[in-house]
Order: C-alpha cells, then sequence, then structure tokens
C-alpha cells in the first residue's frame, strides 16, 4: 500500500520537473534544493516498505510508524495536485489577460491587473510553505526509519509476474455431504413434523469454514426450488438494519427495485407478497444479538404458510438463541483427509501427470494440515501454490513465520497474509482499496477499475490501455481467491464478484484510517470533523434525519466518495470543500 502510494509521488514529481513548471515554486522560500532532496528520501523510505508491511503486524512501533507514512503519502500527493492545479490556472489566466483590452500608462509600460500579480505570488508561497513542511517531517521519518533496522528490498519494484487465466470452477463444497443432507432434510420437512410457526434454521460455524457455500447449495437444490413458491436471499451482515433488510425481500419478491422506505410500508408489502405462500428465506452472515430488531423482521413473516422456513448463517451461537432457532447446525472443519484433498486438487490444477507432483505432493500436504481443516484458508493457498513450481516457493510459504500468528485472536488469516505479500505491489493497493465497499455488497469489475484509474493506481508501459490493465488486476486477484461469488457474461468473462467477509475484514486492518463505510446521524455529527480529516476513501450513508451534514462533516481530504445507499441531496453540499476527490458516484 505504501510503496504504492510513494512510487505514485514520485511519478507526480517527475511529471512537474519534464513539464517545467517547479520554476513556479523554486523561486519562493528556498524550495529550489528541497524537491530534489525529498525525491530522494521517498526513494529511500520505498526501498524498506515491503519489509516494514510485514512486520506492522507483530511490531506496533512499525505499524504507527507506517500509518503515518501513508498519512503523509496522501499529503504528499495532495499538495503535487495542488501544486500542478494553481500552475494550470495561473497559465489559463495569463492567457485569458492576454486577450483582454490593456490599460496604457506609459507608451512602454503595460500593468498587469493586481490580483494576477496577488494570486501568482501568494499562491507559490502556499504550495512551497507546504512542501517545505513534508520535507521537514519525512526526513524526520527518516531518522526513525533507521532505529527500526528495516531489510532494504534492493529494487524500486519487484516483478509483476501476472498470470493471465482467470479464477478456476473448482466447487467449494469438499467433503459436505453429511452436512447438506441434513440441512436438505430440515428445508424440506423430512425430518419434523410441519406445525404452525416459523421453523428456523441456523448454521453456525467460524469464519472460512463455508457457512454461506452450504446454504447457496441448499438454496439451489432443485428439490429446494420445486418445494417452495418463493425463494429469497438477503445478505444481512452487520449493523443489522431491518428497513434495508425488508427492502431487500421486497425486491427478491418482486424481481424489481423498492422506492419504499418506511419500515411500517416495507412490512405490509411483504405480507402481502408472501401471504398463504410458503417460502424460503435465508439470512446470510447474521450478527445482531438485539432481540427487538429481529422482532420487527420475524413478526412480519408470520402468515407464511405452513411449512415455511428460514436459513440463517452466523459465526455466533448467541445469535442462535436470539432467533429462536428450531434446529441448529455446527458447520465442523474438514477432516485432514478432507483437506488433503481439497489442497491437491487446487493447487495441482491443470497439471495432472507433471513431473514435479510427487515432489511437492508432501509439503503440500504438510501446508493443507496447518489450514486447519478450513476451506477459505485451503483454498487461498491452493491458488496461491497453483502457479509455483519450485520447491523452494513451497518450502516458503511452508516454513513462513506467519504461521505463527493467533488468526482467530487478531482476525488475520496467515494464508490471506501469505497470498497477499506475493502480490506486486500495485496489485495489494487495488486490492485493500476494495474495503471501501460495505460486506456483501456486488462489485462491478468495469467499475472498480474506473475507480483505480481514477486513483493512479494503475501501471501501463503504454502498449496496453489502462482498462485492460485493470482486467488484468481483476483476474489476479480473483485467481488468488480475493474475490468470489462470481458473475459472469455469456462468453463466461467475470464482469462483477464479492468479497468474502474474512477477506473483507482483512482488507480493512490493511486501511485502518483510510477507507471507512460511514454512516452519518445527528448522534455521530459531533466527532465527525476529526475523523473525517483522516480518513481518504469512504462509502456514506446519509440518513434523512441528519441536519446540517455539509457544516458538520469536514471531509476536505477524501479522495474517493461513494454515495450510493439512502443518499441524502445534502452531501451535494459538501462536494465545494472535497478539493483533493479523484472518484465520487452518487449512483
Amino acid at each position: 500500500m505504501a510503496e504504492t502510494l510513494l512510487s505514485i509521488v514520485l511519478e507526480q514529481l517527475a511529471s512537474v520537473a519534464r513539464q517545467g513548471i517547479e520554476q513556479e515554486v523554486r523561486q519562493m522560500v528556498g524550495v529550489k534544493k528541497e524537491v530534489p532532496h525529498l525525491r530522494e528520501v521517498i526513494r529511500t523510505i520505498r526501498a524498506v516498505v515491503a519489509d516494514a508491511e510485514k512486520r506492522q503486524v507483530t511490531e506496533e512501533r512499525v505499524k504507527v510508524w507506517l500509518e503515518r507514512l501513508k498519512d503523509m503519502a496522501y499529503q504528499m500527493e495532495d499538495v503535487v495536485d495542488e501544486w500542478s492545479t494553481a500552475i494550470l490556472k495561473l497559465q489559463i489566466e495569463r492567457v485569458e489577460n492576454a486577450a483582454m483590452p490593456k490599460k496604457k500608462v506609459s507608451s512602454c509600460c503595460i500593468i498587469p491587473p493586481p490580483f494576477i500579480c496577488f494570486k501568482q505570488v501568494a499562491s507559490r508561497r502556499h504550495i512551497a510553505l507546504k512542501i517545505k513542511d513534508i520535507k521537514e517531517r519525512l526526513d524526520g521519518m527518516e531518522k526513525e526509519r533507521i532505529t527500526f533496522n528495516f531489510v532494504s528490498s534492493g529494487s524500486e519494484e519487484r516483478p509483476q509476474r501476472l498470470i493471465t487465466t482467470s479464477a478456476i470452477d473448482i466447487s467449494e463444497v469438499y467433503g459436505r455431504d453429511m452436512d447438506k443432507k441434513a440441512i436438505l432434510d430440515h428445508l424440506l420437512g423430512n425430518k419434523c413434523q410441519e406445525k404452525s410457526g416459523l421453523y428456523i434454521v441456523s448454521i453456525v460455524g467460524t469464519g472460512g469454514m463455508g457457512k454461506t457455500t452450504l446454504a447457496q447449495l441448499a438454496y439451489n437444490h432443485p428439490e429446494v426450488k420445486a418445494h417452495f413458491d418463493e425463494r429469497i436471499w438477503v445478505c444481512v451482515s452487520d449493523p443489522f438494519d431491518p428497513i434495508r433488510v425488508c427492502r431487500a425481500i421486497v425486491e427478491a419478491l418482486q424481481k424489481e427495485s423498492c422506492n419504499l422506505h418506511d419500515l411500517e410500508a416495507l412490512q405490509q408489502k411483504i405480507q402481502t407478497c408472501i401471504a398463504g405462500k410458503k417460502f424460503l428465506l435465508v439470512l446470510d452472515d447474521v450478527w445482531t444479538e438485539n432481540h427487538q430488531l429481529w422482532e420487527q423482521l420475524k413478526n412480519t413473516l408470520s402468515c407464511g404458510a405452513v411449512g415455511s422456513r428460514i436459513l440463517v448463517t452466523t459465526r455466533k451461537e448467541s445469535v442462535v438463541k436470539m432467533t429462536g432457532t428450531t434446529y441448529m447446525h455446527s458447520l465442523g472443519e474438514l477432516s485432514r483427509e478432507q483437506s488433503r484433498a481439497l489442497f491437491h486438487q487446487i493447487a495441482f490444477f491443470e497439471k495432472r501427470s507433471w513431473e514435479k507432483e510427487e515432489e511437492l505432493k508432501e509439503i503440500g500436504e504438510k501446508i493443507a494440515d496447518k489450514c486447519k481443516g478450513l476451506p477459505l484458508t485451503i483454498k487461498t493457498l491452493g491458488n496461491l501454490l497453483r502457479i509455483k513450481n519450485s520447491e523452494e516457493e513451497w518450502k516458503n510459504v511452508l516454513n513462513s513465520e506467519v504461521w505463527q500468528l493467533d488468526e482467530f485472536e487478531r482476525d488475520i488469516s496467515p494464508a490471506l497474509l501469505l497470498s497477499y505479500y506475493d502480490l506486486p505491489p500495485a496489485i495489494q493497493r487495488c486490492f485493500s482499496f476494495c474495503a471501501v465497499f460495505p460486506k456483501d455488497s456486488v462489485i462491478e469489475r468495469d467499475e472498480l477499475i474506473k475507480l483505480w484509474m481514477a486513483q493512479s493506481y494503475l501501471k501501463s508501459d503504454g502498449s496496453k490501455e489502462m482498462e485492460m490493465v485493470g482486467r488484468t488486476y481483476f483476474e489476479y486477484l480473483a485467481a488468488r481467491s480475493f474475490f468470489q461469488d462470481f458473475k459472469k457474461d455469456d462468453d463466461g468473462n467475470i464482469i462483477g464478484c464479492k468479497m468474502h467477509d474474512i477477506v473483507h475484514d482483512f482488507a480493512q486492518f490493511l486501511t485502518q484510517n483510510e477507507c471507512f463505510i460511514v454512516e452519518v446521524d445527528n448522534q455521530k455529527k459531533g466527532s465527525m470533523d476529526l475523523f473525517f480529516q483522516k480518513i481518504r476513501h469512504a462509502t456514506l450513508v446519509v440518513r434523512e434525519s441528519t441536519a446540517n451534514f455539509a457544516s458538520t462533516c469536514n471531509m476536505k481530504n477524501l479522495h474517493t466518495l461513494l454515495a450510493k445507499e439512502a443518499f441524502h441531496s445534502r452531501v451535494l453540499e459538501a462536494l465545494g470543500h472535497l478539493t483533493c476527490l479523484r472518484a465520487f458516484d452518487m449512483s
């Protein structure tokens, strides 16, 4: 992340120098020597960033230092942008001034308008002072860097060994035949006597265990499709919002968007649609333990026909109790044999009768054993090693110190860390940016690529269009299990996806104080000013009750603003203050 940000700043500084506009600032407050020095310090720091990003997981001081570095990189990027913009404005004003009638003082003297001269001097001094301040603070970080004894990468850019294949379609359901049968039996009524009242089936298990995948398998089973009059799938996630959940149910029932925003109206619409019908409602990824919020939804669903079912997936047994679950199914880890078989299926995909298969099989089995029976972890490492052919590369994964982390305590998966470290820096930045999307949201490929382009994250040597580079990055991440639940076009190309909630949590860990999904309301607005000064990318939810939004939230440092849910017209009032904005989506 930080390495890519620093690379962007270096490219921008080089571009400024090539354009010759550096002279516009060098004339003020001794900046002449500071810009070249700034570039040299950035190069020195960038050489150790890869080591710092690995050590931040276990060393809090390094994490704090890296957070400060990223914040400063954003500030440098903004100053260079301001620099270029100011020069462009002055150039435009000069052209316009040249076209205006001149006021002659004498036959040999023409005086330009005073405000033009003042603007030029004030603009130069303002930007030059910012550059000097950043240079001084960066010098301090450079001195602090020495105390950490970072290991230099030895090169400015790691090679980008991009693969060209897309994500492979290997079934994620492995070793779950008994689990599938148990869920189907309870959904279809084979294991219970039908009676009035809601029948709730809950699948509970740790993250990455395959709860959602098992629910999808049951939801799409032919017998289930034939058994129920209506089937509804809702990604709930956190926070639990009854209005959003009810609207999603209505849209699933009507097969079209819903413009209702009042909870009472939504509840009545649901009851009209399901009255006397046998329905299956899947509530995926439920976190709330608030019984009052749950009752608002549960009471709405009581008018369905006998035999209706609610299928809940959750990590928390307390949620199972809160919902009044009829049958709880605990999803356990895969056995050693199942784990090894799944890993082998993915890691050796399209390598049948491969000469090195036997050579790497034993190492692969040991790696699979370290995955603790978690399908997501096995799939992630299988996809990582699918493109690695040497014994040394496989042993590096097996013996990595990352396995010493307690991923459940820290909410960091060693498999994701290993796969992330193996990404080229530019693709690391593109992945971590995805933390700006809410959990369980559908990410459209082409829209994501446009957002990457707006942030200057895509690297091209000029031989490819940026959109093609973006598609390569997207497919690279899809092939490494950072994306899932793919949506494809008629030709089989991936055009949309989702992120597993654990992968999303990992992206948020990487972008602390950078990417946020922010819900603004009157209760929170008093503390929002300082909060918004730190973040750079945000998805914003503004409720209709929010008053004076533009005056209470200082968002001047935002680079990305997505306002897709409950968009409020007052967001537009804030746009005049967003001078660093590179991407704005109000669709």
